[in-house]
């Protein structure tokens, strides 16, 4: 599995709009596992984005889906920047199902 972590953040007062962009409409997306978005409740613009993919793959094929593409162009001109972003390997948890675990080289 592929994971992202992501912080975006919002023009000054404009988060709820961005959020309602976010959250509309995803529920479309081969390969995706889990979409989560959050409120930063220390930052009054910044938003957590916390993604699964069935593999990274995936993710880069999302990027080109209509709907994607539309969300991105609504999205953007509420965007002011982003903030940290880390790739990970999600190995589980609820609603996923656990890969067959193995050492690290």
């Amino acid at each position: 599995m592929y994971g992202l972590i992501g912080k975006m953040l919002a023009v000054p007062g404009r988060r709820v709009e961005l959020l309602e962009i976010l959250m509309d409409g995803n529920d479309s997306m081969p390969g995706c596992l889990s979409y989560i978005v959050a409120i930063d409740p220390g930052n009054d613009d910044a938003i957590w984005v916390t993604e699964v993919w069935d593999n990274k793959g995936s993710h880069a094929g999302s990027l080109e889906l209509p709907q994607v593409q539309a969300m991105i162009a609504k999205a953007r001109p509420l965007i002011a920047g982003f903030g940290e972003r880390f790739e990970t390997e999600p190995l589980g948890g609820i609603g996923l199902d656990p890969p067959q675990l193995r050492e690290q080289p």
